[in-house]
């Protein structure tokens, strides 16, 4: 695998310190709870996968704020992992009992070939169920449906006409339609490629996912409203022991 360098914003350690801040705050709600441990967690995550174009940042903003949940974006996600300090710190912040989870997880998925053993994807999948771990927030992309456990995640994936996310694209980066075009068919081929080089899946493949929703037919705001539906009836199927 090429790694290519990764310039962190301006902006991301307060991003990281949240992650961080994240993990410790679910650790504390944890310690205070007196249900009886389970072998995975308990707190559900929401794991989105998106075509270039399909609003998918947008609806994960809207889910956060709505659940009051962070949502940790492919460039977060990737900071984190490449940030060894902060990573060792999240996942310090994970109990014992989802510590034993989490590592038999990622042993289980490094240690196949659906998965590659290079340094960087096994930091990615670290933070990814280490987040997982902790519950409660969002998480888009960098393969984090294909990872996440199916028990306590709810796997979405966001699609889009053509011509809506070419439309959605010329605005986003100010150029032409054309030039947006492009720029579609280059990112939806980077991000199929890493899918399938590092988790052997196809990121269109609708058997995937729990929930597949065309953001061209619905609001931003309508679009949360089906995942949120669909978050409550996990959460109670969850709680009914099905």
């Amino acid at each position: 695998m090429v790694m290519t360098e990764f310039t962190l914003p301006v902006s991301m350690p307060a991003a990281l310190l949240r992650a961080v801040q994240h993990g410790e705050s679910r650790r504390s709600a944890s310690d205070r709870s007196t249900h009886e441990a389970q072998s995975t967690p308990t707190a559900f995550t929401i794991a989105l996968s998106r075509e270039v174009g399909a609003r998918g940042t947008s609806v994960a903003r809207e889910l956060g704020q709505r659940l009051g949940w962070p949502v940790y974006d492919q460039e977060l996600v990737k900071s984190i992992a490449e940030e060894m300090h902060v990573h060792t710190s999240l996942l310090e912040s994970v109990d014992e009992r989802h510590k034993d989870w989490l590592e038999e997880r990622v042993e289980a998925l490094c240690a196949v070939p659906t998965v590659s053993e290079a340094a960087f994807v096994r930091r990615l999948v670290q933070t990814l169920l280490s987040l997982a771990a902790h519950g409660e927030c969002v998480i888009v992309g960098r393969g984090s449906p294909h990872v996440l456990p199916s028990a306590s995640t709810l796997k979405v994936r966001l699609v889009a006409a053509l011509e809506d996310r070419v439309s959605v694209m010329a605005q986003e980066l100010g150029v032409s339609r054309e030039k947006a075009a492009k720029h579609i068919a280059d990112a939806d081929r980077q991000r199929t490629r890493f899918i399938k080089e590092h988790f052997f899946a196809d990121p269109s493949d609708p058997q995937h996912y729990n929930l597949v929703i065309n953001t061209s037919r619905w609001t931003v705001r309508e679009c949360a409203d089906l995942v949120l539906a669909a978050l409550e009836r996990l959460q109670a199927r969850s709680r009914m022991g099905s």
